[in-house]
C-alpha cells in the first residue's frame, strides 16, 4: 500500500524540530502498534495548546508517517505560511467553498496513502477542565468518502508548559508529553450510508468520545458524560462552516 514520500523542506524541518522537543519535554508515548504502517489515514487528536502540534508532529514522524495537518487558513502567511505550504500542510479557509476545498483536499491525501492530522475541535479547546470540546463534522465527511481507518490520539503535558491561551512556562524541570494511541474507531455501521449531517455528527460524536475516553486514561480521571457546551456555526444552521 502506498505511504507518504518525505521532500527535503519536511526532511529540514523535522530536523530542526526534533531537539527542540527532546529539550522541551519527555516523552511517554503507547499505542503507537495502531499507527498504520502502510496506506492513509486520519489521526484525530485532541488540542489543548498551541505547542501540541509540535510535540504530536514529533510523535507521528518518529512512527514513519509525517504528519500532514489539516490547519487555519491564518497559519499560512509570510516565511511560515510557506513552509507550511512547502510541507504541504492543508490550509481552511473559513467559509463554504473554503472548507469544502480542504476538505477534498485532505481526502486526496489520504488516498494517496497519507496520514492526516485533524483536530477536530477546530481550536484550542475552552473547556475549564482541559477535555475536549464537540468535534466539528468535516472529519466524518472524509472519514466515509475515502473509507480510511480514523486512530483516535489523545495527548496532555504541552498543556503544561504553555496552556490554551495563555503565555510559554518556564522550560525546568521539563514536563512530559504523553501520548495515547487507540484502535481505529468502529465506524462499519455507517459503510454505504448517506454522509447528511445527521451521519456526520453521529460519526463525529464517536470519534470525540474515543479521543476523551483514551485522555481520561492518561489523565486518571472519570471521562465527563457530555462535551462542553460550545456554540458552533452548526448549532445555527450552517452546516458547511461547521465542518472544519
Amino acid at each position: 500500500m502506498p505511504r507518504r514520500k518525505i521532500g527535503m523542506t519536511y526532511r529540514v524541518m523535522a530536523a530542526i524540530a526534533q531537539p527542540i522537543v527532546r529539550l522541551l519535554f519527555e516523552r511517554e508515548w503507547e499505542g503507537e502498534r495502531h499507527i498504520p504502517a502502510d496506506g492513509g489515514f486520519i489521526a484525530a487528536v485532541n488540542h489543548n495548546s498551541y505547542v501540541d502540534p509540535l510535540a504530536y508532529g514529533y510523535f507521528q514522524y518518529a512512527m514513519g508517517r509525517p504528519p500532514r495537518f489539516f490547519a487555519k487558513q491564518g497559519l499560512f502567511t509570510g516565511a511560515f505560511g510557506r513552509l507550511m505550504h512547502a510541507m504541504k500542510h492543508i490550509p481552511v479557509a473559513r467559509g463554504g467553498a473554503g472548507v469544502l476545498a480542504a476538505l477534498e483536499t485532505a481526502a486526496t491525501a489520504v488516498r494517496a496513502g497519507e496520514g492526516v492530522v485533524f483536530y477536530p475541535e477546530g481550536t484550542l479547546t475552552r473547556d475549564p477542565e482541559m477535555w475536549p470540546m464537540r468535534g466539528r463534522t468535516g472529519i466524518a465527511r472524509v472519514a466515509l468518502e475515502t473509507g480510511c481507518p480514523v486512530i483516535p490520539v489523545a495527548q496532555w503535558g504541552a498543556n503544561l508548559l504553555m496552556p490554551p491561551y495563555g503565555r510559554m512556562g518556564r522550560i525546568f524541570p521539563r514536563r512530559t508529553h504523553r501520548v495515547l494511541v487507540g484502535p481505529p474507531v468502529d465506524l462499519s455501521r455507517y459503510q454505504g450510508r448517506e454522509p447528511t449531517l445527521e451521519v456526520c455528527r453521529e460519526v463525529t460524536d464517536e470519534i470525540m468520545a474515543a479521543i476523551t475516553s483514551l485522555l481520561g486514561e492518561i489523565r486518571g480521571l472519570p471521562v465527563p458524560t457530555a462535551p462542553h457546551a460550545r456554540q458552533t456555526a452548526e448549532d445555527s444552521g450552517d452546516a458547511r462552516a461547521s465542518a472544519a
